[in-house]
């Protein structure tokens, strides 16, 4: 996901603002105010399912490749061809050449956009489903742990922390032990 510098200043502008009113609020209502951070990204990548979802991404880009690059032998062999052929074939011929090769990367070139395509639309529905089930956590680790507020601290939207309050590790253990355990 893309985000421009203005969106990215905006969300730390953000997120200043709710620590800010946090903090002011703190001494305001007497209450303690728990703060804590995860790295989802980290946790999507070193999750059991989050690297199965990556090995299966990549075996599916693998056999695309392999695909296209089958296609793509054909189409320079065609090219060679016409190559060698061209001074012994008639107009006529040579056009029609033309034309098959032509239609050849054409269709080379769809294969290639409806490939890409459906890997994108694969590492959606992949790290999606993991996404949702890591903030389904992350919601019960804060009302368990009694947490005020828990701060996405990828993307460097957290600048620094201390180390006590990153809960990436303990939000992947609860991910991996929700993985294990086998559905009734």
């Amino acid at each position: 996901m893309i985000h421009t510098k203005k969106e990215k200043q905006m969300k730390k502008l953000s997120l200043l603002l709710v620590v800010l009113i946090l903090l002011a609020g703190r001494h305001a209502y007497a209450e303690d105010v728990k703060i804590g951070s995860v790295d989802l990204v980290k946790a999507l990548n070193e999750s059991d399912a989050g690297k199965k979802a990556k090995a299966d991404l990549e075996f599916l880009i693998k056999t695309k490749q392999s695909s296209l690059d089958e296609k793509g032998k054909v189409i320079e062999k065609m090219k060679q061809d016409m190559d060698k052929q061209s001074s012994v074939l008639s107009a006529d011929a040579r056009k029609s050449k033309e034309e098959e090769l032509e239609k050849a990367i054409r269709d080379y070139q769809r294969q290639v956009a409806d490939s890409q395509n459906e890997v994108k639309k694969k590492e959606g529905e992949f790290t999606g489903a993991i996404i949702k089930e890591l903030r389904d956590i992350v919601q019960k680790i804060g009302g368990e742990a009694g947490y005020t507020i828990i701060l996405e601290g990828g993307e460097g939207q957290i600048l620094y922390a201390k180390k006590e309050i990153d809960l990436t590790d303990a939000l992947i253990k609860r991910h991996n032990a929700l993985k294990a355990t086998p559905k009734k």
